[in-house]
């Protein structure tokens, strides 16, 4: 029996970066929702929790890392990784991160990422 895709969330206040990170992770055979604030996911968060949450670090209101923080604070375990245009962010120390990735996103690098964040079952394709 075939496995279920796992399902990615994907935070980010800037619609490209949305469209394309969730085509590019539904032609690697993910479920791939997206959210334009960190407000959006939390309001859709108690219905269905994802298997990983990728989510940017520069965003108005509630950055990806206070996202990430309030997650945990909450109870709430998704394994994060945080992408960011910003260089200076080294951020995968902090609990429940599993990367943290600099914008444009190297395909493998990603790939690497959301294989531990899911268990390590996929491949990188």
């Amino acid at each position: 029996m075939a496995e279920a895709s796992p399902w990615i969330a994907i935070v980010d206040d800037d619609p490209a970066v949305l469209k394309a990170l969730s085509r590019l992770l539904r032609s690697h055979a993910f479920h791939a929702r997206t959210f334009g604030s960190g407000q959006e996911f939390l309001a859709a968060l108690p219905a269905d929790v994802p298997d990983c949450l990728i989510v940017d670090f520069q965003m108005p209101e509630m950055n990806g890392l206070e996202l990430q923080r309030h997650l945990v604070s909450s109870g709430v375990k998704i394994p994060t990784i945080l992408i960011t245009a910003h260089g200076d962010v080294a951020l995968c120390d902090h609990a429940g991160l599993v990367a943290s990735l600099r914008k444009p996103l190297q395909q493998q690098a990603l790939f690497e990422a959301l294989d531990r964040a899911v268990g390590g079952s996929r491949g990188a394709g």
